[in-house]
């Protein structure tokens, strides 16, 4: 039986991994810290944080495995730095303490394009995070690259709703890894490498969630 922590829980992706990992009976506990109250379940554990001032201390770190799905748009975060601090100084930071805790298996959801040497700020900061999560010593660190997200989004997102609706029409004749990525698929994947934890860094490309 596993132990997973879950950041992001309230996001796209977050939320199927949750319902998946909630209704999975490998699972024996899910740590879901957020900022506001989920709905409460047998399994679910539900410290309400503010990520930028973290417990160090608190026993619900305490896991197997840990699965980030934070993450937000430059738009929607309203600033460089306000960006940079939910796609990668809190991925880190959780990281870290779960590391320090014991987790031995962490599952990033990432980007497809990420590369830290990118001028453009989206990929650079995906990247950064990749490289620098791979220094802190999990014994099994999986990295899910999806293209655009498929799936209804509690916020409204204008550029992605366009993209959605091209890519949709359009997903028979493109390659894989350029179709739309179900949250769901996305969700088992990260699922999977929380629970087995496969010794070494995997990348699972886009090209293995287009759903299709």
């Amino acid at each position: 039986m596993t132990r997973i922590l879950l950041v992001g829980a309230t996001g796209l992706v977050g939320s199927h991994v949750l319902a998946k990992a909630l209704a999975d009976p490998r699972i024996e506990r899910v740590v879901a810290p957020t900022r506001r109250a989920l709905t409460a379940h047998t399994k679910l554990t539900n410290p309400l944080v503010d990520f930028a001032a973290l417990s160090e201390a608190a026993d619900w770190w305490s896991v197997d495995g840990v699965i980030c799905t934070l993450g937000t748009t430059r738009a929607t975060a309203g600033s460089d730095e306000a960006f940079r601090k939910v796609d990668y100084v809190y991925p880190l930071a959780v990281a870290r303490l779960a590391r320090r805790h014991g987790a031995q298996h962490f599952a990033l959801n990432s980007s497809l394009g990420a590369d830290a040497s990118s001028r453009l700020l989206y990929p650079r900061t995906k990247g950064e995070v990749e490289r620098d999560l791979q220094a802190l010593g999990f014994a099994s660190l999986t990295i899910v690259r999806p293209g655009l997200i498929g799936g209804a989004r509690g916020e409204f997102r204008a550029g992605e709703r366009v993209a959605s609706a091209i890519l949709g029409m359009l997903g028979p004749l493109l390659p894989r890894r350029y179709r739309i990525s179900p949250a769901a698929v996305i969700a088992d994947a990260l699922i999977e490498a929380a629970v087995k934890g496969d010794p070494g860094v995997h990348i699972v490309e886009s090209d293995r969630l287009s759903g299709g």
